[in-house]
């Protein structure tokens, strides 16, 4: 994730661009391309291009190539993703469609755990996201990164993208039609990450202080907590109080 892509000004007509982006749609070179023709219409320095599938770790789609995989973006892979906002949101029901990380991330992400270990590596003021719902179980997400010299994505690049979505979803849907099998076998479950997360505290704390406790490691503020749980704050706090105590923890 460290290739920097730039819109050329000088590049052949997008419509070139999109032709040849179908001509690979049945090759294992496609995510590439697709990378490529996404650099003519927005400005970004990362791209990340992952499946996620319930009970499963995420596959990586682009990029393949192990040199241009971080041990940040490994960390992720194997472990970290369980508590990105985007996952979780994709869990939840988020539709397909083109958003920023901003739009979807708890209030307090910055404060969480994940942030600090995980996230903060990649060294991102602004992360847009595609989100392809390949079939009822997998999803696909592309990522694109972009560092302080960027800045956050302007409002013509983000209209820009919105309006190439239908495209760009109806192409990774028959790319995946062609090529799922390539990938789908290196497959592992993810069985004990997301039962360490679902049994945190497990005999220790009850089951809403476990609810509670999976809601602020994901990186939402007792005010957000209280409000999805329809409890008031006090009983958050109460609540906060009692995971510390019973687990003998000062801090997140």
């Amino acid at each position: 994730m460290h290739n920097r892509y730039h819109p050329d000004a000088q590049s052949v007509s997008w419509q070139k661009d999109l032709a040849s982006l179908i001509d690979h749609i049945r090759l294992r070179s496609f995510p590439k391309v697709l990378a490529d023709f996404l650099a003519t219409q927005c400005h970004f320095d990362t791209v990340l291009m992952v499946t996620y599938k319930k009970s499963f770790k995420p596959i990586i789609l682009h990029p393949t190539d192990p040199a241009d995989q971080s041990p940040t973006l490994h960390n992720y892979i194997n472990k970290s993703y369980i508590l990105d906002p985007l996952f979780n949101a994709i869990q939840h029901g988020m539709s397909p469609g083109v958003s920023r990380l901003a739009e979807i991330a708890p209030d307090s992400f910055e404060t969480t755990e994940y942030y600090q270990s995980c996230y903060k590596d990649f060294d991102l003021v602004d992360e847009i996201n595609f989100v392809i719902e390949l079939d009822k179980h997998v999803t696909c997400t592309i990522s694109l990164g972009r560092k302080s010299s960027l800045g956050t994505i302007t409002r013509a690049e983000l209209h820009r993208l919105q309006d190439i979505y239908p495209i760009i979803n109806s192409l990774v849907r028959q790319f995946w039609l062609s090529q799922s099998q390539e990938y789908v076998q290196y497959e592992k479950s993810d069985g004990a990450m997301k039962q360490a997360l679902n049994t945190f505290g497990s005999g220790v704390l009850t089951r809403r202080e476990q609810e509670i406790s999976g809601l602020i490691l994901q990186g939402h503020s007792s005010k957000a907590i209280a409000n999805m749980l329809s409890i008031s704050l006090g009983t958050v706090k109460v609540h906060r109080k009692n995971i510390h105590t019973r687990l003998n923890t000062s801090t997140q």
